[in-house]
């Protein structure tokens, strides 16, 4: 039993019992060893929650990285979609994500994308502030989206409001949410650049 066969155990009852249940007595159960042995490989059932956030986050942590040929807008709508759908991917992806720290080669990526948009003419810290926001308003998007299944796993992409809204205000669905959201990130930043290129104002919009 090596490291990885925990991890990958260790998704597949995440994805059936949900985050509250996992347990590592259930683990070692379904992997047919004493509970002590898990913790050759984690210390604690803390630690075990890390490495299976990491090992969740694997989609979008091994993604192409942007080039100088990429737009960097259509590059920022990407990456933030695929961060949602890897979070998706997962039953309670984004509570197993949330608070988790990057850290190596995450470390290593994330300064490639900065220096992707500051070199595509993003100013550096309304790109850091984007990034950071589009990050945070993913993972707070997947979790109403999680939660509203009942399920975690984000199959059942209904109604991303409540029923009862007044007639006047109209509903919408998760995914339209999220891109909405996404939308008013991306043309904030626009307007960051805009500044920086025209600093006297001539590149206000009117």
């Amino acid at each position: 039993m090596n490291r990885e066969t925990v991890l990958t155990e260790a998704l597949d009852l995440l994805d059936e019992v949900g985050l509250d249940a996992v347990s590592t007595r259930q683990l070692a159960r379904r992997l047919g060893v004493e509970q002590p042995s898990l913790y050759y490989h984690f210390r604690n059932k803390r630690e075990l929650l890390g490495a299976m956030s990491e090992a969740a986050m694997a989609p979008h942590a091994t993604a192409p990285l942007p080039t100088p040929a990429d737009d960097w807008r259509d590059w920022f709508r990407e990456n933030t979609r695929s961060f949602r759908r890897t979070l998706l991917a997962r039953r309670d992806g984004a509570r197993l994500h949330a608070g988790s720290s990057p850290g190596g080669a995450d470390l290593d990526r994330i300064a490639h994308k900065m220096a992707f948009l500051t070199a595509a003419g993003v100013p550096a810290e309304p790109a850091r502030t984007a990034m950071l926001a589009a990050g945070r308003f993913t993972v707070g998007s997947v979790l109403e989206e999680q939660a509203d299944t009942g399920h975690g796993d984000g199959t059942d992409r209904s109604a991303a409001v409540p029923p009862d809204l007044p007639p006047d205000v109209p509903p919408m669905d998760h995914e339209s949410a999220f891109e909405a959201g996404l939308a008013l990130i991306l043309e904030g930043l626009e307007q960051q650049v805009r500044r920086a290129q025209h600093p006297d104002g001539t590149g206000r919009d009117r």
